[in-house]
């Protein structure tokens, strides 16, 4: 990553310095070409200046020919007059053919005597003085003298500096440019190199906690309040969540077998008794003994797919009205009171075994009487279901929830059972996107109220 980091900003500098380096050269021409052509115009003018004031040829005081090659032509082409040493002119704009006279007067471009055009044609040459040929940049300039002749002015400006000063920037750049490059690389790798260090030591630690396999240990936090602190933080979140799994997993595991050794101890010695005693075989014991024994592998099992996360596969509209009648009419001395007639989405046989175990909780622990309530609010099906039996003491009622948890009145394994009825319940319903919690009821006893999201009714 590092070296993908590095290489990239590289890349991405090393772009953005050839574009910046191209437009300063590209500028730095264009300014000096501006300027040279502005220093050409300015000769011209001057030397224009003194022919339409009527200095002879002759007596033109005209400028050096190697700092400003000047020369004057007539409209035949002749030279009037050109700065001394100055042989030749090349890549001068000449003057366009005059067009044919076709009776227009209002020629904006005609010059009077004694007049200069205020049009500058420029160009870039080269001009040879005294054998020595350089580069020019020039200005030419039209001029009708006081005797009507009309004449242009032909002033240059050389190029050599703009061409040495460009070729100084260009060879500074590539000469800078790889230097450049590599202290930006040089940098990026050892930011993205200290940048990473945390997620290095992350890395280690998890890499030491999946081989010791202690769950119990965290990834260090960097003081830094950035996105590697966030996914250092993220993963302590993650494994504080899989110790609490693998240790609910390994106490389920532990109270199941604890579970299973009861019935399957009784089984053996019913067994072996009958197997000494044929007469003293208990066959009605034996079958209650299996049936306690197959309901709890059946809860077991239940509750290790609800764990690995199942779900109802094809949710479908179930009728809890029907549901809670049906469940009611199961057991003696239920009463179903049916406020509404809510449908909720999901498995008819997991709420059916919801029903029934909040009834045959209640049932258990009953004196006299069990009510459940069907009512809608707001979208939620609530089901409500009370006793008349000694309640659940507020410090108990989350606790009821848990897996193989009795409280002091129902630990015996007869009326108690194994203590996974509400635990399955509440897992049920969450399953479906509800609620399960535990309180008192209005007159006395248990309240265990289940909230389920409904659907809409199809016709």
């Amino acid at each position: 990553m590092r070296a993908r980091t590095t290489l990239a900003a590289t890349a991405v500098v090393a772009a953005a310095l050839v574009a910046a380096g191209v437009a300063v050269v590209l500028l730095l021409r264009a300014g000096l070409t501006g300027r040279a052509g502005l220093q050409a115009e300015v000769t011209a003018r001057e030397v224009a200046s003194r022919i339409a004031s009527g200095t002879p040829y002759d007596r033109l005081d005209l400028p050096d020919a190697e700092d400003h090659p000047v020369q004057v032509v007539d409209a035949a082409g002749r030279v009037r007059a050109a700065g001394s040493d100055l042989r030749s002119l090349d890549g001068v704009a000449r003057p366009p053919a005059e067009p044919a006279d076709n009776g227009d007067d209002d020629d904006d471009d005609e010059t009077r005597p004694g007049q200069v055009s205020s049009k500058v044609r420029m160009s870039t040459g080269t001009a040879d003085v005294d054998g020595d040929t350089t580069g020019q940049r020039f200005a030419a300039l039209e001029v009708t003298a006081p005797s009507g002749e009309t004449l242009t002015v032909y002033a240059g400006a050389p190029l050599d500096a703009q061409r040495e000063a460009v070729g100084t920037v260009t060879r500074t750049m590539l000469v800078g440019l790889p230097l450049l490059l590599l202290v930006v690389a040089a940098v990026t790798w050892l930011v993205t190199r200290r940048a990473l260090r945390p997620v290095a030591a992350i890395r280690a630690e998890l890499a030491e906690i999946t081989a010791a396999g202690d769950l119990a240990r965290r990834v260090p936090v960097p003081r830094s309040k950035d996105e590697v602190a966030a996914l250092a933080a993220t993963t302590n979140t993650t494994l504080a969540a899989l110790e609490r799994s693998v240790a609910r997993q390994r106490d389920f595991v532990a109270d199941a077998s604890h579970e299973l050794r009861s019935p399957i101890a009784s089984l053996r010695t019913e067994l072996e008794v009958a197997q000494a005693h044929p007469e003293l075989l208990d066959v009605d014991g034996l079958a209650a003994e299996v049936v306690r024994l197959q309901h709890l592998a059946a809860d077991l099992l239940l509750l290790a797919r609800l764990d690995a996360g199942d779900r109802p596969a094809e949710p479908r509209p179930v009728d809890l009205a029907d549901l809670v009648r049906e469940e009611a009419g199961r057991r003696p001395g239920v009463a179903a009171v049916v406020e509404a007639s809510p449908q909720v989405a999901g498995s008819r046989g997991q709420l059916a075994r919801v029903l029934g175990n909040l009834l045959d909780n209640a049932v258990r622990h009953a004196d006299r009487y069990v009510r459940v309530e069907l009512s809608e609010s707001g979208g939620t099906a609530v089901i409500r279901v009370t006793d008349d039996g000694p309640g659940v003491p507020p410090a108990d009622r989350e606790r009821i929830f848990e897996r193989f948890v009795r409280l002091d009145a129902a630990r015996g394994r007869d009326d108690g059972g194994a203590g996974l009825g509400l635990p399955i319940a509440r897992d049920l319903v969450e399953a479906h996107g509800g609620t399960l919690a535990a309180g008192a009821a209005p007159g006395g006893g248990a309240l265990l109220e289940a909230r389920l999201p409904t659907t809409r009714r199809t016709a």
